[in-house]
């Protein structure tokens, strides 16, 4: 692959990206905001303190533009990033095609770059965690992400090692085995983390949840659809017409 198709392809990852962040937009502004709302009416129901305190950013902008920035850059940085990885895996982890590969890749990142970590240390809305302990658990999370990412490396590279001796279908086997295997050591070893008030909604905490993980699918997914479609028609274009030099006669 040249320098050329690798740079048109970044260029269509950003896009993709981009395209898949607003549709995650629309997931997280009507899934998402009505419960952080939600939590932060619980959290002010039960602050100790009433004092007026100034708000440097109000929760409108938040909700609606702080929001929408934060999405689709994160689309556009994320979908930067899958198009290379793209360009290292494609013809590489088998036989399949440009749409095929970009799903697998986006499928294999949302497992290992947000499902892993997330069964771990879930996502947690406003009122939800001590903020003394924000460092800690920002370190745990992240090292959890990288341990994934790492060994979902580990277990594609292993899976190919193992094919010829084993065929595909046990080396897959094999390889998610052992992915499974480790990262259940290292969900067993790691501090489990529960900072949730006694008197939170367990629904709420639930509908939250659900609509984080339903946006990061989302934007994984759409990704994955978009990239696929746009690689696919870069990589391999459809055949012009050819002419038969045939006249077509004039209606009469």
């Amino acid at each position: 692959m040249n320098s050329a198709t690798v740079r048109n392809l970044l260029v269509r990852g950003m896009l993709a990206g981009l395209g898949a962040g607003v549709i995650a937009l629309v997931v997280a502004y009507f899934l998402g905001e009505p419960n952080v709302d939600s939590a932060i009416g619980f959290e002010e129901s039960h602050a100790h303190s009433h004092e007026h305190e100034v708000e440097l950013v109000s929760r409108s902008l938040q909700s609606t533009a702080g929001l929408a920035t934060g999405i689709l850059l994160y689309g556009v940085a994320f979908g930067g990033i899958a198009a290379l990885a793209y360009c290292f895996a494609l013809g590489r982890v088998g036989r399949f095609g440009p749409r095929a590969t970009a799903l697998l890749l986006s499928g294999t990142a949302l497992l290992a770059v947000y499902v892993v970590p997330f069964l771990k240390y879930p996502a947690n809305p406003p009122a939800v965690g001590d903020p003394d302990t924000i460092g800690e658990r920002t370190t745990l999370y992240f090292l959890m992400m990288v341990l994934s990412v790492l060994l979902a490396v580990a277990a594609v590279i292993a899976g190919k090692r193992l094919a010829p001796k084993l065929g595909t279908w046990y080396a897959t086997v094999a390889a998610v085995l052992g992915f499974a295997v480790v990262i259940g050591v290292a969900y067993a070893f790691l501090p489990t983390i529960n900072e949730v008030p006694a008197d939170f909604p367990a629904t709420l905490l639930w509908r939250f949840r659900l609509s984080a993980l339903a946006m990061q699918a989302t934007l994984w997914g759409g990704f994955g659809l978009l990239f696929g479609e746009l690689a696919h028609r870069l990589l391999r274009p459809e055949p012009a017409a050819v002419s038969t030099g045939a006249t077509v006669p004039a209606p009469q």
